[in-house]
């Protein structure tokens, strides 16, 4: 199997890898520069920097950089007697790079009114892969979502199916009313989307959420939905609205998991809206 072409066949199905490589080469090496080893989310692997203890030091390290995403230079220097040990014949040394491989992201927006035309731009421009939504087709159509890669017309409950949702997925709720947006925050906050957000005051917010704690579901599951949505900025405008939720949505993006939970702390609403809810 060939390692590009299962690496890009991983990004069209939304699946993280890391991809590592030999950089450089002084001396004996039981590889070569520029040898390659694919690693997927699930610790399966494609190809081979040599074998031995160097390759499993590479893939512990290339499942770390899927989870942080942030790449990782690593240096190793087989001397003679620790490459005996491990069947090698060489005392060279090796640098090898290890860079996570990204899907684009794809945003997920329900509802087609005036608010998702603008979030529909924005996130295009921002490189997110947009899907829109809706229940009538004379709002989900073409001529209204020129950019967006998909545009979905139907009964929400038909088309949740058919959505590949992962951790490369961004959910936006901003439906034609209250009930629409219940039904759909009950399935995305139980999908594996990075993100899910959802337009509406705090009261709505916590409304929704009793009535959806009623039907069972769990309160931890609010933890990932970011709402009121959007960074506190003041927006007013459908435009202006649209910007301060993509910029979440890069805040979420680029910001390591752990430290994403320490910053976002003054942006989520989540924290008061747990402390009403006591």
């Amino acid at each position: 199997m060939d390692i590009f072409d299962e690496l890009v066949a991983l990004r069209r199905k939304g699946q993280k890898c890391a991809l590592a490589t030999i950089v450089q080469v002084n001396g004996s090496i039981p590889s070569y520069e520029s040898a390659k080893l694919l690693v997927r989310e699930d610790g399966s692997m494609i190809g081979t920097v040599g074998g031995g203890c160097v390759e499993a030091e590479v893939w512990n390290a290339a499942r770390e950089v899927i989870e942080t995403e942030q790449p990782k230079h690593l240096t190793f220097s087989l001397g003679q007697d620790a490459a005996y040990d491990n069947g090698l014949i060489c005392g060279g040394q090796l640098n090898v790079f290890v860079e996570a491989i990204i899907p684009q992201p794809r945003v997920l927006i329900f509802g087609a009114g005036h608010v998702s035309k603008s979030l529909s731009k924005v996130a295009t421009l921002a490189g997110f892969a947009t899907t829109v939504i809706d229940d009538r087709e004379q709002f989900a159509n073409r001529d209204r979502f020129p950019e967006a890669e998909e545009v979905e017309a139907g009964e929400y409950e038909e088309i949740f199916p058919k959505l590949e949702v992962n951790s490369s997925s961004y959910i936006i709720i901003v439906t034609r009313g209250h009930r629409d947006d219940m039904r759909v925050l009950k399935w995305a906050i139980q999908t594996p989307a990075r993100y899910v957000s959802m337009i509406g005051s705090k009261r709505k917010v916590l409304g929704v959420m009793k009535e959806l704690e009623k039907e069972g579901i769990p309160r931890a599951a609010f933890e990932k939905l970011h709402a009121p949505m959007g960074l506190d900025i003041g927006a007013i405008s459908p435009e202006e609205i649209a910007v301060s939720v993509v910029a979440e949505m890069i805040a979420v993006r680029r910001q390591p998991q752990s430290a994403w939970r320490e910053v976002s702390k003054s942006i989520y609403v989540n924290p008061s809206l747990r402390t009403v809810l006591k």
